[in-house]
């Protein structure tokens, strides 16, 4: 690790994140390369080692930093005045996931490939903040709906979170991917990553309310 101030690393490293995000709007997981992501940089590609080692821990830094953003917003939902209805809290749940795209993304695709390459202290950071959003579900859960028991909101974790990973492919397609369909003469409406999470969550909470 280079010498100076920890505000100097943080900076360091958010800004490779930030690079990595960048490309990743316009490019594939598999076509960035640790090359491309220092090219965005103010440093040296070099550099980009002192901080992570593989560009799987790059994206895996990025997914975390998306977890965490997205559990800030769950604590902002968790924290309005008195119980929801299952409509207003599946409105709140799906305005925090329209924000997250990139976390979508990340989670439908590259999962394995970013924990399978990262180091164990890298991994374990992203694990604590996915830990972290399951616990701000929870809460938004035990404050929207006071009467709901621990075994509920299990269950709920257990259906919704799975649920993340198939957000992105049915809510953003490839043109090829539409004229691979409409050859195949595949049924297809398009809906938002709010319509979609909204309906899902909503139909979810019917089973409890």
């Amino acid at each position: 690790m280079p010498k100076g101030s920890e505000e100097l690393t943080h900076a360091r490293k958010e800004e490779i994140i930030d690079a990595c995000a960048a490309l990743y709007e316009t490019m594939g997981f598999r076509d960035i390369t640790i090359r491309d992501i220092g090219a965005k940089t103010s440093f040296t590609r070099t550099s980009i080692y002192n901080y992570f080692q593989t560009k799987e821990e790059i994206f895996l830094a990025l997914l975390q930093r998306e977890h965490e953003r997205w559990a800030a917003d769950l604590e902002e939902l968790a924290r309005r005045d008195g119980p929801l209805s299952a409509g207003e809290f599946a409105d709140g749940m799906a305005r925090t996931l329209e924000k997250r795209g990139c976390m979508l993304k990340l989670m439908s695709m590259n999962l394995y490939d970013m924990e399978g390459n990262s180091r164990l202290e890298n991994l374990v950071a992203f694990k604590q903040a996915y830990a972290g959003a399951l616990r701000a579900v929870s809460r938004c859960l035990e404050e929207a709906f006071p009467h709901l028991t621990a075994e509920e909101i299990q269950t709920f974790l257990y259906a919704f979170f799975p649920f993340l990973f198939g957000v992105y492919p049915y809510t953003s397609h490839t043109e090829k991917q539409l004229a691979a369909m409409e050859a195949a003469h595949v049924e297809y409406t398009h809906c938002s990553i709010y319509e979609l999470t909204k309906s899902f969550v909503g139909n979810l909470l019917r089973a409890f309310l």
